[in-house]
């Protein structure tokens, strides 16, 4: 005869059992965990929201005081009112200034968005190696005042190797940066050949997006490669191409180190784009007052064209999907 020992039943919970062994969290450990992510969020702002406030944010409101002002930096700034903003409208140089500037936009932003989507339908229906993405990408890692020097001594009249090879070939010497015809497209396209690999890699991006299998039906349907890109490609991308259109035209407008480099705003004004005559204004004759006026009428100026691009391209919304 055998006696079966018997053992207490263990107290243990079963964690493997439905609805045992797990404690609900309460709503206070929710809190507190949502309330330390916001603190760590908080954490990685902070410096890119420092840097706003100092570096944007103040400048631009201080900037639209100082717009109000006669202001020389020797003197306490004096209340004008419109003063300064009357005199910009009757300011002939101004205007000039503008229409300058609005040339070199118009001519960097048809040759680069032309030149960039070139390169990037090419790498996407080519080749998509790293190596000549990294060789397109080559001429944006050098600034804007190294590469308008470059090109100021090779483009130079007597001595520049681009002069050379064009009397090499028979034809007379092009003063490119001396001469108001040729000054503001030679400025154009050195930013062009400067910027236009790093707007060809971003429109490359926006076409890695877009479906393969829109291009087999259509080839199946024996569509051309120009036919695909009229009525695949760029519809796809045109949200992609709004927003670098937006960015581009913003930067153009803003064009300074290249001029301040090469023509310094010559040959008779043929160059004094905005940005170096408001330079000039405030720096060479001390104007900051009037200086701060025109970057407001640029601000607003930029503003306006972008909310206008935006709106026109419809650049928020995709045709994909």
């Amino acid at each position: 005869m055998t006696i079966a020992s018997s053992s207490p039943p263990s107290r243990l919970p079963l964690r493997g059992a439905e609805g045992l062994g797990t404690r609900p969290r309460t709503g206070r450990a929710k809190a507190r965990e949502n309330g330390g992510d916001g603190r760590l969020a908080a954490v990685f702002v902070a410096p890119a929201l420092l840097g706003f406030l100092v570096f944007l944010l103040w400048p631009t409101l201080r900037g639209v005081y100082l717009s109000f002002t006669r202001f020389n930096l020797l003197t306490p700034a004096e209340w004008v009112g419109l003063d300064n903003y009357v005199r910009m409208v009757h300011d002939p140089i101004f205007w000039d200034s503008l229409k300058v500037t609005l040339e070199y936009v118009v001519i960097n932003i048809g040759v680069q968005t032309v030149s960039a989507l070139a390169i990037a339908v090419l790498l996407q229906r080519l080749t998509q190696s790293a190596v000549l993405r990294g060789i397109v990408l080559t001429p944006y890692l050098m600034s804007n005042v190294v590469a308008g020097v470059v090109w100021l001594w090779i483009l130079d009249t007597q001595l520049g190797i681009g002069n050379q090879v064009i009397g090499a070939l028979g034809f007379d010497h092009i003063p490119f940066l001396a001469d108001e015809t040729w000054a503001i497209p030679t400025i154009a396209l050195i930013n062009v050949w400067r910027h236009v690999g790093y707007t060809a890699l971003l429109l490359f991006a926006g076409l890695m997006a877009i479906p393969n299998d829109m291009y087999e039906a259509a080839r199946v349907d024996g569509a051309s490669e120009w036919r695909m890109f009229w009525r695949i490609t760029l519809p796809l991308l045109r949200p992609v191409l709004a927003v670098v259109l937006i960015m581009t035209v913003i930067g153009s407008f803003q064009v300074f180190d290249t001029v301040a480099v090469t023509t310094m705003g010559g040959p008779a004004n043929a160059t004094n784009v905005l940005q170096y005559y408001i330079y000039g204004a405030a720096f060479g004759r001390f104007q900051f007052g009037y200086a701060s006026a025109m970057s407001v009428a640029l601000l607003v100026v930029l503003s306006a064209i972008t909310f206008l691009q935006y709106r026109l391209t419809r650049a928020g919304q995709s045709d994909l999907g």
